[in-house]
């Protein structure tokens, strides 16, 4: 009997370093969590005009899956255009200038939480710089962070190992949607959600 336990025992702790995922689902289910996200309204690429942000939408949802807060960055002083072309060339101009535009509020005791996704539209192979400001304010010691892109057709490009330079926090597999999926077929993205969240262990 005893020999068999041990048996057991071996295997059990080999199926374990053989499959690190299985420690990791449980460690983040038991965390604390925050999706912070940027996203933006008005005209949109293949979406139009629209009152919730394609991004914003996704962050909802992995809020609700995750029961984690929600935490949007805000501009203090949001000047961006309506209309899409010319955000687009605002969006560049920030991005060369390596702007950091002043943003409102913060979130509260934002030490407390272990695990952190960021969400952001995907401008120009980057997140809006806005993303940077809230970033650059904070100390990412000891989080994970989990990037969410949409866009439409640019995938995640390099924004997660911007992110990684940025927070030099430890990462883990993003996620990127079309946002004409997440606005305009709300089950499919959130079919896509779940699973990629269930493949991070939550």
């Amino acid at each position: 009997m005893k020999k068999f336990l041990s048996i057991f025992t071996l295997i059990t702790a080999i199926l374990s370093i053989s499959n690190p995922f299985q420690a990791e689902a449980k460690n983040m289910e038991n965390t604390k969590k925050l999706v912070v996200y940027f996203s933006k309204t008005g005209e949109q690429y293949s979406v139009g005009n629209i009152t919730e942000g394609n991004t914003a939408i996704i962050a909802k949802m992995i809020a609700e899956q995750t029961k984690a807060d929600l935490f949007e960055v805000k501009l203090k002083n949001d000047t961006y255009p309506a209309a899409y072309k010319a955000l687009t060339e605002v969006a560049l101009a920030e991005k060369k200038a390596a702007a950091r535009p002043e943003i409102v509020d913060d979130v509260a005791d934002f030490a407390g939480y272990d695990v952190v996704f960021i969400g952001t539209p995907n401008w120009w192979a980057d997140m809006p710089m806005a993303m940077y400001s809230f970033i650059e304010a904070h100390d990412w010691k000891g989080k994970t962070v989990i990037p969410f892109v949409t866009h439409e057709g640019s995938g995640l490009s390099s924004i997660p190992s911007k992110i990684k330079n940025a927070t030099g926090a430890e990462m883990a597999d993003g996620f990127e949607i079309y946002g004409h999926v997440a606005q305009n077929d709300r089950e499919q993205a959130k079919e896509e959600v779940v699973n990629w969240l269930k493949k991070l262990g939550f």
